[in-house]
């Protein structure tokens, strides 16, 4: 029974000491989300990762409702700068899922029908907390479908589940920066997932 006591004591004790993620208000201590360490970024991502599911699909967004059954690209989210310095963890759709983890720099091309959707935490500076940001999507339409964005339409869904409105050129005009891997930016290497 002593040992039993023990193991639970050391369970609370270590549930005590983290610094920035409580499960009841995704609360962190720091105001730089380039400040989290890998630990605090699980924690976080562990306690705000129920709630980011249950605000997209309030309005029955189709990828909203499946995104999880996908591939994730990468062992956590991870702060890449884009987006808003939001913390971003990408699943990748069976269409492209063998390519997209490639993440080949060079002569990149997507097949049609490939989907991305990327889950984003935004770090409220002002609560010091984590909160639910929107659902990013792109989608790789036929050849020739959209060459001004490379054949990919954007989309994203709010934390609310209510469709995001934007022009394509707000979401183009940063992803030419990477046409060379068909207009897709990565995970930081060090949260990739090997293949």
């Amino acid at each position: 029974m002593k040992p039993l006591l023990f193991l639970a004591a050391s369970v609370v004790a270590t549930m005590a000491l983290s610094t920035t993620a409580r499960a009841a208000d995704c609360a962190i201590d720091v105001e730089d989300p380039f400040d989290l360490e890998e630990a605090d970024v699980i924690a976080l991502y562990d306690c705000i990762s129920d709630e980011m599911v249950e605000g997209y699909t309030k309005e029955g967004d189709e990828i909203a409702g499946t995104y999880r059954e996908w591939t994730a690209s990468a062992t956590r989210p991870a702060v890449a700068g884009a987006h808003g310095n939001r913390l971003l963890m990408t699943f990748a759709n069976e269409i492209a899922a063998e390519q997209y983890l490639k993440f080949a720099e060079e002569g990149v091309v997507m097949p049609a029908g490939s989907v991305l959707a990327k889950e984003s935490i935004k770090i409220n500076t002002k609560k010091k907390k984590g909160v639910v940001g929107p659902l990013f999507i792109m989608t790789k339409g036929e050849a020739g479908s959209s060459p001004e964005t490379g054949d990919w339409v954007y989309s994203g869904v709010q934390p609310n589940g209510k469709p995001m409105k934007f022009k394509q050129s707000f979401c183009s005009d940063c992803h030419v920066s990477w046409q060379s891997q068909d207009y897709l930016a990565y995970p930081l290497e060090e949260v990739r997932v090997s293949q």
